[in-house]
């Protein structure tokens, strides 16, 4: 079973986690059932930004990301060549050491 490694963040995760994750699961279910509150406002719909991760390890055994996905990480807060929406990332079978940015653009998120 491959291991999602979630590195610190400071309010989502400020300890970083070690979680199994299931082959054939998002990246964002995964955090979401093991109680990772990231956020995704279009319900996981490839409508936003706010799931953004960046992998920095593993990320070549995930598929490649397609145009709209591509089309919307163009918009997201610290886009890096490793970024992707965790709604669309889906686990395969190797380990993934993930980043949470730090912001994230949620334009309907309230108090902001």
């Amino acid at each position: 079973m491959p291991q999602l490694i979630v590195l610190p963040h400071p309010e989502l995760c400020p300890e970083g986690a070690v979680i199994d994750a299931q082959t054939g699961a998002s990246i964002c279910d995964t955090l979401l059932d093991n109680d990772i509150p990231i956020e995704h406002a279009c319900e996981k719909s490839c409508a936003c930004t706010t799931c953004h991760v960046i992998v920095r390890e593993g990320f070549n055994t995930l598929e490649p990301s397609d145009e709209l996905e591509d089309d919307l990480l163009d918009k997201a807060w610290g886009l890096e060549p490793q970024s992707r929406l965790s709604c669309q990332a889906i686990v395969a079978d190797q380990d993934l050491v993930i980043e949470i940015p730090k912001y994230t653009i949620n334009m309907v998120k309230e108090g902001h």
